[in-house]
Formats: C-alpha cells, sequence, structure tokens
C-alpha cells in the first residue's frame, strides 16, 4: 500500500539532489539567500572590509537581499541594517 508514495519521494530527492550537484556556485548562493530571506531564524552577519569588522547577531530575524548587492536587517536594537553582499557573511546560529 505505501510502496509507491515512498518510491515517489525517493525518485523526487534523487532529482532534486542531482540539480543542487549540477547547479553553478552563483545558483547556489541565491538559493542559499532566499532561505535567509524567507525564514526566521537566528543568524550571525559579519561585515568586513579594509580591517573594519563589524558583527551582528539576528534573533528570531531575516535578512533580506535586492539585486542591488546588499543584504538588509534589523538587529536586536531595532536599527535597519545596510551592508553589501561582497563584504558579508551570514551563518545560521
Amino acid at each position: 500500500m505505501w510502496k509507491y508514495p515512498i518510491i515517489i519521494v525517493l525518485i523526487l530527492f534523487v532529482l532534486v539532489s542531482i540539480g543542487l550537484l549540477l547547479a553553478k556556485e552563483d545558483t547556489l548562493n541565491t538559493l542559499s539567500r532566499k532561505k535567509v530571506e524567507y525564514l526566521d531564524s537566528d543568524y550571525t552577519v559579519s561585515y568586513s572590509n579594509d580591517g573594519i569588522i563589524k558583527r551582528w547577531t539576528i534573533r528570531s530575524g531575516k535578512v533580506t537581499s535586492t539585486d542591488k548587492g546588499y543584504y538588509y536587517f534589523w538587529n536586536d536594537k531595532n536599527k535597519y541594517i545596510q551592508v553589501p553582499m561582497n563584504y558579508t557573511v551570514i551563518e545560521e546560529l
């Protein structure tokens, strides 16, 4: 009775896995940014450029990106922050 739905789920899993393996690095980065953009979670955002290092912790929040190359988010003091993508690393806690 449950044999065929499990097979369908496994086939879909394999297809998605193959798609991710064949995807370009830019595509994987875009997917990762979309996950951060749509899911509330805890993140550490680190900005580093020319010896300047800044770090923010976001609790139960989102980090939004745009086509203009910036990340936007609210920090723990309810201040709106904008940082360039090129110098920023986002880590999920």
